[in-house]
């Protein structure tokens, strides 16, 4: 009889910890839409500004792109604060790093610790998908896709969030490994452009660019006509 209650038990706990894991999943990939991209020396991350809660849009110009340290970043996608205080945990681990150790974190060992935060807490989740990108010193330009299980994957390009498919069937079309950064950063806005014209949790007023490279880290806005001008009209 005890043995039965256990296993019954056991069952049921398994299936709510599956349950609420299933829920995270599908919250982290309702919304947005960001995208990386890795050249030779250089990183190019790209996301929509759009913000909703349900069919409900909260904000239409939010920053999605969070710079960690001089030459990383991340996109986010789903749960504002939990991307926000992942974000500001892995920028003071950096820090601290490079305080004790008088030389910088490497971006693979960022994107492992993001990995074990991840998986330790992935029976009360962070709601999130990210991709963690920049110029790392020991190995270079270097993009990594970050699940909310704590999987991680280097990429040569990728994409989260809800328009994920249809911005990675655009980068696909046009990727190649010589791409040029001008180029990058066009197909990366070309792709949210279409994404965001066909899933309603993408969009916002602009889309966010950061270009990553060894001695480099700025950051664009294109809006409106800036997007036409880019892209060109028969594009949009």
């Amino acid at each position: 009889m005890l043995s039965h209650l256990y296993t019954s038990n056991t069952a049921r706990t398994i299936e709510s910890d599956a349950a609420i894991i299933e829920k995270a999943l599908e919250k982290a990939y309702k919304g947005t839409t960001t995208i990386g991209i890795a050249l030779k020396e250089h990183i190019v991350l790209a996301a929509d500004k759009k913000a909703t809660a349900g069919i409900y849009v909260a904000h239409k110009s939010v920053k999605k792109i969070i710079r960690i340290t001089d030459r990383f970043a991340l996109t986010i996608a789903g749960l504002v604060a939990d991307a926000q205080s992942l974000a500001d945990y892995i920028r003071a681990e950096a820090q601290y790093y490079q305080l004790i150790n008088g030389r910088p974190m490497g971006l693979r060992s960022i994107a492992y610790l993001l990995s074990l935060v991840l998986n330790e807490y992935k029976y009360f989740p962070f709601i999130v998908q990210l991709i963690l990108g920049g110029y790392d010193y020991y190995e270079g330009a270097k993009l990594f896709a970050i699940e909310p299980y704590g999987d991680v994957t280097e990429e040569k390009y990728t994409a989260t969030g809800s328009g994920s498919p249809i911005a990675i069937g655009v980068i696909e079309s046009e990727y190649s490994p010589d791409i040029s950064i001008d180029d990058a950063v066009k197909l990366a806005v070309k792709a949210i452009t279409a994404a965001s014209s066909r899933d309603i949790f993408s969009g916002g007023i602009g889309i966010d660019v950061a270009v990553i490279g060894k001695d480099l880290y700025r950051e664009y806005t294109f809006q409106g006509d800036e997007i036409k001008k880019l892209l060109g009209r028969a594009i949009l």
